[in-house]
């Protein structure tokens, strides 16, 4: 037998010098009685026959063609390679060798087809599902040949002959040379690999798989990687949840691998499977059952594992978010806005019990999902990458009962807000802050953020107050209030929001006073430490000397006589506040008078100081189950609180009584129902109303108009009358007054 191989090794030395010596003109008239050698040594059962017949096909394949054959076939080589790099041999070095050799042969079978159009296709499915998991299977070893310590001169020799380590080159050079349409073919068997051995719930090997795939393909196909593990995803929908968690974990890694913008020309489409597969889990988590229709033998739904899924997944969708340029992260978050259900005319809301437990699960995660897109979020121009399509149902959010909802939103607009990272700076609210300690970077507000302030400040200032306002809040709630008006007041800050902001911390302060919704002790002390905080800090930025002293004054008269109405024995791990909230003494007050007065001094507005801060009702509070808060600010009726600390320096207010209040609200209703019919009845009149009954309507409302206008433009050319009816000139003439045109002061109705 001894003898018998030495012949054959003979021989295939004096075959591959031959082939050596071929000329590429002739190569191919021996081509086919060498390949038929080669196939005979490797149907051989002698490991060492096997090896000699792989070297010499190595040898072949690196030998380069000019003229290709068109009838050569490899699929017995990829067959058999393939199975050889499965081999199950008893000797381990044996094993290891004939492993090596298939590889080595897989490897010279791809580089002596993939780059000719010509040879055999090598990336059709029936090559690529023998060829990828031959190689992902020696991947696999790693770990066990790894557990393995060489000593230190033997670790060059053992890394040579480590499978492994061979297999992931063979598999970055095929992924290195496959094309925009090959791509496809190359990812299957990789999945198919990973869920025929339940490789998706460890996750570490499908994890270093994707990133050898990410790593070797070029840069420009990431996307359809990521296409593949989102359609694989939705093909395992109703897989066990932990199986989905690796397949999006997986996902994430990849996100991050890939190159920004990477994900494609269907960003909305990626987010779209992402949040579907969020909203399912969802469901499952609920009903307990992967399919509808609860039948016998169904899987036994584990929650921990759904919410765990669903962890995954907004780490995921944040993944994705990072690689995006701005604008489209604007996009996701109009995108991720419009899925929360909000109980309003424009989203769908589910009754019943179970409906409102879908409906609640739902808006949080999905705000949870808005908060990991927001996260690093910085833009120069706030007015368009957050539009009102966008900021209005955030903030009607903001108004829900749920108090982990209106938390989650007012974190995600401290996100969007703080573009220069000063949230993290300021680390523990305090009366005494040092600003130079603090280094907060603050910027001259912008162009783009004043005219951003104009449109949406009012609106913004209204749910801050109406925030504090809530009964479940605790104190988490009023920490994330205090970091938004402190975000606000660095970021998005002219003289005009300074002032919005000083006043809308004082009507808190009111609010407190009055707490006509009985909110507990905890919040009214949290809102009072609330308003020290930020008018501490506020008269520190704007350095007004007279503004300082009066809040250090009231600081330290707190400090003294009520410390449960300071940020420092509140916002801590064990606050300490006063049950006896009813009487707050009006020198542990800050007066709105007092601090009008002093910053009137130094060029604010004092008129605009000096009026409280009242917000206007909405349809939004309705739509958002407020409660009494909403109908008594409707009523715009200013009565001064009984302990208020300016009682003495204003006029008495009216009288305010029980029926007045009741007759309000009824006369508010009244009018609010006629004006609505009105409104339906014009916009039912030009829906169906012939075309010309309509011109001849607005032809009479334009001709009444032009008649007012006239009349008012007579009054207005037209001299007043003198005492004396005329006017005496200089040279003692008496003649009528005439004004020029450009003189002439119109009213406000006639300009334009």
């Amino acid at each position: 037998m001894t003898c018998g191989c030495s012949y054959v090794c003979i021989a295939m030395e004096a075959l591959d010098q031959l082939l050596m010596a071929c000329h590429c003109q002739s190569i191919n008239l021996f081509v086919e009685s060498f390949l038929k050698m080669v196939a005979k040594l490797l149907e051989s059962e002698k490991p060492n026959l096997q090896i000699l017949g792989t070297n010499s096909f190595v040898k072949f394949a690196n030998i380069e063609e000019d003229t290709p054959s068109y009838h050569r076939s490899y699929d017995f080589f990829v067959s058999r390679f393939s199975e050889m790099c499965h081999s199950s041999h008893d000797d381990l070095e044996i094993r290891t060798k004939i492993r090596m050799a298939g590889i080595k042969g897989l490897q010279g079978v791809v580089r002596k087809t993939v780059n000719d159009e010509l040879q055999a296709n090598i990336w059709e499915t029936q090559h690529m599902d023998k060829i990828v998991p031959s190689l992902l299977y020696n991947l696999q070893q790693v770990e066990e040949t790894e557990s393995r310590s060489p000593s230190p001169l033997q670790t060059s020799e053992k890394e040579k002959e480590n499978p492994a380590e061979l297999a992931e080159r063979c598999l970055r050079e095929l992924l290195g040379r496959a094309a925009y349409g090959n791509i496809k073919n190359a990812i299957k068997p990789v999945l198919m690999h990973l869920d025929n051995h339940s490789l998706w719930e460890p996750k570490v090997f499908a994890i270093r798989c994707f990133k050898i795939i990410m790593y070797s393909i070029q840069p420009q196909h990431s996307h359809l990687v990521i296409q593949q593990l989102l359609g694989h995803l939705d093909a395992n929908s109703k897989s066990a949840a932990t199986v989905r968690a690796g397949i999006v974990e997986v996902l994430s890694e990849a996100a991050v691998i890939a190159a920004s913008g990477s994900v494609g020309p269907t960003v909305l489409e990626v987010f779209n499977t992402l949040l579907r597969q969020l909203r399912l889990s969802i469901d499952y988590e609920l009903t307990g059952t992967y399919d509808s229709a609860i039948n016998i033998g169904t899987k036994i739904i584990k929650e921990h594992e759904e919410r765990m899924f669903q962890e995954a997944v907004i780490k995921t969708i944040g993944s994705f978010a990072s690689t995006l340029p701005i604008y489209q992260r604007s996009e996701v978050m109009l995108f991720i806005m419009g899925k929360v259900p909000l109980p309003s005319m424009h989203h769908a809301m589910e009754i019943g019990k179970a409906g409102e437990n879908r409906n609640r699960l739902t808006q949080i995660m999905l705000l949870k999902s808005l908060l990991q897109v927001s996260m690093g979020f910085q833009c120069n121009n706030m007015l368009t990458a957050l539009p009102s399509s966008f900021l209005d149902p955030l903030l009607s959010s903001a108004l829900m009962e749920d108090a982990e909802i209106r938390l989650f939103v007012l974190e995600i607009l401290i996100c969007l807000i703080d573009r220069h990272g000063n949230r993290h700076k300021i680390s523990s609210i305090s009366t005494e802050p040092d600003i130079a300690v603090l280094k907060l970077k603050v910027d001259k507000c912008s162009r783009q953020d004043t005219l951003f302030m104009k449109k949406h400040a009012q609106h913004l200032y209204r749910h801050i107050y109406l925030s504090c306002n809530e009964p479940s809040n605790i104190q988490t709630h009023y920490e994330a209030l205090y970091f938004l008006l402190v975000i606000i007041s660095i970021e998005l800050a002219n003289e005009e929001v300074v002032v919005d902001l000083i006043r809308l911390v004082l009507g808190v302060q009111e609010m407190a006073l009055n707490n006509e919704d009985n909110l507990p002790a905890n919040c009214l002390s949290a809102m009072h430490a609330l308003c020290a905080a930020y008018l501490s800090l506020i008269s520190n930025l704007t350095t007004v000397p007279a503004f300082c002293q009066h809040v250090h004054e009231v600081i330290e008269t707190r400090q003294k006589e009520a410390p449960y109405l300071l940020p420092e024995d509140i916002f801590t791990e064990k606050p300490r506040w006063s049950n006896s909230m009813d009487r707050i003494e009006t020198q542990l007050l800050f007066l709105q008078s007092k601090i009008s007065e002093v910053l009137g001094g130094s060029g604010y507005n004092s008129d605009k100081l000096s009026t409280p801060y009242v917000p206007q009702l909405t349809d939004e509070d309705r739509l958002s189950k407020r409660k009494s808060i909403g109908e008594t600010i409707s009523l715009q009726v200013e009565v001064e609180s009984r302990n208020s600390p300016e009682k003495e320096e204003k006029a008495p207010a009216e009288e305010i009584t029980f029926e007045t209040l009741k007759k309000a609200i009824v006369d508010s209703v009244a009018v609010e129902e006629q004006e609505r019919e009105r409104r339906r009845q014009v916009v039912e009149k030009f829906q169906k109303a012939p075309f010309e009954e309509i011109a001849a309507h607005c032809g009479a409302r334009a001709t009444l108009l032009q008649s007012k206008l006239n009349q008012i433009f007579e009054l207005t050319i037209r001299p007043p009358p003198s005492p004396s009816g005329t006017i005496t000139a200089a040279y003692g003439q008496s003649q009528n007054h005439s004004i020029p045109v450009y003189e002439m002061k119109f009213p406000d109705l006639c300009v334009y």
